[in-house]
């Protein structure tokens, strides 16, 4: 249960440095609490600064958009400015290869967090079984980053989705077996549910509404994450050792304290606070 998970590697950690403000302008908001304003598709934000950078980073979440502050392309940002485009930003190209530019960022934004997920698999140790499968797509998989943008478009992301979870599923029941009775929380309905201190070692919680979940002092060693919502879930003094399939945008959307024990795969977040 005590498995050392590894944090991502680089190309799967988003460079800001070498994209292109993609996510500020491929991707539609609406204002809400998580965003003070309404943007469209294919619209630049008005925060975003000429060197493409955003003119209010430090300022997100005190101008009202925390959505932004809990976003991570997983390096697709620099994947598509500097390989699928070799380097030419959305404002140098004609409108139709901006508009193919904005169209294959998600794509390959899913194949990034397929990688994510693939590359942690063969971190686990109790998942050796299915290593060399995982291997297998997670070099499949690296290469659908690398087609042209026209057959990105084309591709069929659920249908390789599908394939890579079934690997998945197997690494997640291969490391959650053992002693003890493993709950099984699958896609649960568990916005707003009173877990304080629960016991969730090993629990599978793929896919499970935690939103404004009360977690606090929860032990969740070894539980499988993936795909959990985790937005305003508070996991203050909350035990994630060993908790596998969990990203950063998760993390960054849950609330926190010094005291939240979490796997080496992700970072504290800034605005978590040291608790009572």
């Amino acid at each position: 249960m005590q498995q050392n998970i590894a944090a991502p590697p680089s190309e799967l950690r988003a460079d800001c440095s070498r994209c292109f403000g993609l996510c500020c302008v491929a991707l539609p908001f609406t204002a809400s609490a998580d965003f003070a304003t309404d943007k469209a598709a294919g619209e630049p934000c008005g925060n975003l600064r000429e060197d493409f950078r955003c003119g209010i980073h430090s300022q997100l979440r005190q101008k009202g958009f925390t959505g932004c502050t809990v976003y991570d392309c997983l390096g697709a940002g620099q994947k598509v400015s500097q390989v699928t485009f070799g380097g030419r930003d959305w404002r140098s190209v004609s409108r139709e290869d901006a508009r193919r530019m904005f169209e294959v960022f998600p794509v390959v934004r899913q194949l990034h967090e397929l990688l994510r997920y693939l590359t942690e698999a063969l971190t686990l140790p109790a998942a050796r079984p299915v290593h060399a499968d995982v291997r297998a797509l997670l070099a499949e998989t690296e290469r659908l980053t690398l087609l042209t943008a026209d057959e990105l478009a084309e591709l069929d992301v659920p249908a390789h989705r599908q394939r890579v979870n079934v690997l998945l599923l197997r690494a997640s029941e291969l490391t959650r077996a053992g002693a003890g009775r493993r709950k099984e929380r699958r896609g649960a309905d568990l916005i707003g549910a009173r877990l304080k201190g629960a016991d969730l070692r090993r629990a599978n919680l793929r896919g499970a509404y935690l939103i404004a979940a009360d977690l606090t002092g929860a032990d969740l060693r070894g539980a499988d994450l993936i795909g959990a919502d985790l937005r305003d879930a508070d996991l203050t003094d909350a035990d994630l050792t060993g908790a596998f399939f969990l990203t950063q945008p998760q993390v960054n959307a849950a609330r926190g304290s010094d005291g939240t024990k979490l796997p080496s795969s992700v970072s504290r977040p800034g605005h978590w606070t040291a608790g009572p």
